[in-house]
């Protein structure tokens, strides 16, 4: 990893420190949660004291900012190696997104990580503008392939499916997410999700979209 100017904080003093920070602050967050996340915790995780930590980042709102542009680039790696690559169908590309989030939740550090970040988002409106910014760049990802497989939508119509597809896959995260009371099930949802959420974006129409929220209101 290697300092950016896009980073908040101060980076003149190397980056072995910042990546201490960094691994300290991750570690709390998913072995001890969003109670124990604060710049003290940290700096007593990686040994070092307080006012080193914070030379580098002042709030450890910043900390939550570089943690997630990091998992942006680190999921954006796994889709080049996994989603993107050449002679691919779309609806292949799709399933293996699909294969991939889900596969993602079942680690330790994807349950632990985001569940405390949701619960962070609940009282900082930094933190939840992170977490929307990041779900906003998933919402897309997902939303090239639907508009691919179904391109009678609307563009907010592909939105609509796209964020359905990635709630209905997040939403998994508290009941077959690492350690949850259903994890065993973890793959025979996996293979139902695949399978239902492809013919999902495939065949939904404008008009059934339109009669659901009819009926919904």
């Amino acid at each position: 990893m290697t300092s950016s100017p896009t980073r908040p904080g101060i980076y003149a003093r190397g980056t072995e420190t910042v990546d201490q920070i960094l691994k300290a602050a991750l570690a709390v967050l998913i072995d001890e949660g969003a109670d124990a996340f604060t710049l003290r915790r940290i700096a007593a995780r990686c040994d070092m004291k307080v006012g080193n930590v914070s030379y580098h980042f002042p709030r450890k709102e910043m900390l939550i900012q570089v943690m997630l542009d990091e998992l942006v680039d680190s999921y954006g790696a796994m889709m080049d190696q996994m989603v993107r690559k050449p002679g691919l169908t779309v609806e292949e590309r799709l399933r293996r997104v699909i294969i991939l989030c889900l596969d993602d939740i079942q680690s330790k550090r994807t349950t632990h990580l985001f569940t405390e970040l949701w619960a962070l988002a609940n009282h900082s409106d930094f933190v939840a503008d992170r977490v929307r910014a990041f779900y906003e760049r998933v919402h897309r990802a997902i939303g090239e392939y639907v508009a691919e497989l179904n391109p009678d939508l609307t563009a907010d119509e592909v939105h609509s499916v796209a964020l359905f597809i990635s709630a209905s896959m997040e939403g998994s995260t508290p009941f077959l997410g690492y350690g949850k009371p259903w994890a065993h099930k973890m793959p025979a949802f996996t293979a139902l999700a695949a399978t239902s959420l492809i013919q999902l974006a495939k065949t939904v129409t404008s008009r059934d979209l339109e009669g659901l929220m009819t009926e919904a209101a």
